[in-house]
């Protein structure tokens, strides 16, 4: 029982509190889904074990307070049979977070809850030398802040116009949040410079004359958030969902291998050499059609 109780005390996210006798213990939960049975779950064992209320955290996962130390073993056991287990917090791949994607976003790119839980079973809990959480965005209005963190996956997709049969509308013109698209001579015309493949102008179309092309996942390493907030760089343009997972196999590696402890990854790539990385990926999984 004591080794099992110091297993527990170790994972992330056994989290202590000022109360050396308390502790706050954050679960698992892949792009912050779970079915009615697990939050009813949830709600019991805080019941059951005098947790005052439940936290949702900023990266989609669900936090039970001020439980007793002592009773950490307990607690697991009765998290894992709800499905909910004990999450990441230290220096390791923590809860990957994704935004409802395809599912049941109007504006999505991709498919991103069942990319979220792949990822999340092949690379959760793994040791790192610095926190890896990653984050996967619909489109580019990144609404779950894809570009601030270590690992950034955006869905991204090419308008095309059909030749000779643009109306002149205009409501293209006003959806574009870029103000990439302007009316000349009747047509529509897209300003690939300052266009963010967003996609919005395809889906505005009331004629359905603006085709998609080209839908990919830009992935982005080394963001930041917290006291100085930084775009990661994008790595790599690929154009599925294998491809992504294999990248993302190899970014980690990447980091287990190179990254120094007690720094943001986003603060060492340089000497890391992501230029070395992002051109041997780029010749391990080919570009996708770049912009």
């Amino acid at each position: 029982m004591e080794l099992m109780q110091a297993s527990v005390q170790d994972r992330g996210g056994v989290i202590t509190q000022e109360d050396p006798d308390r502790v706050t213990i954050r679960t698992r939960l892949p792009a912050g889904v779970l079915d009615v049975a697990q939050l009813r779950g949830l709600g019991d064992i805080a019941e059951r074990y005098g947790a005052p209320h439940l936290h949702l955290t900023t990266r989609q996962a669900i936090e039970l307070p001020h439980l007793e130390a002592a009773r950490i073993v307990e607690i697991a056991r009765d998290l894992e049979a709800n499905g909910t287990p004990v999450g990441a917090e230290k220096h390791e791949v923590v809860n990957v977070v994704a935004c409802p994607g395809t599912d049941r976003c109007k504006l999505a790119n991709i498919e991103t809850i069942d990319l979220a839980r792949e990822i999340d079973g092949r690379f959760f809990g793994r040791d790192m030398p610095v926190k890896v959480r990653i984050s996967i965005a619909g489109c580019p209005n990144g609404c779950n802040n894809a570009l601030l963190n270590e690992i950034g996956i955006i869905g991204r997709i090419r308008p095309v116009r059909t030749p000779g049969l643009c109306t002149g509308c205009g409501t293209c013109v006003e959806y574009c949040p870029e103000q990439a698209v302007t009316i000349r001579n009747g047509v529509s015309v897209l300003d690939e410079s300052r266009c963010d493949l967003c996609g919005l102008c395809i889906k505005s179309c009331p004629y359905r004359l603006i085709q998609s092309a080209d839908r990919h996942y830009q992935i982005l390493v080394g963001g930041m958030s917290g006291r100085h907030p930084t775009v990661g760089r994008e790595l790599i343009l690929v154009d599925t969902p294998e491809k992504v997972i294999g990248v993302v196999e190899k970014v980690i590696y990447w980091i287990y291998r190179r990254a120094r402890a007690r720094r943001l990854l986003g603060q060492q790539l340089d000497e890391m050499g992501f230029d070395d990385l992002k051109q041997r990926l780029a010749g391990e999984f080919g570009p996708a059609q770049a912009p």
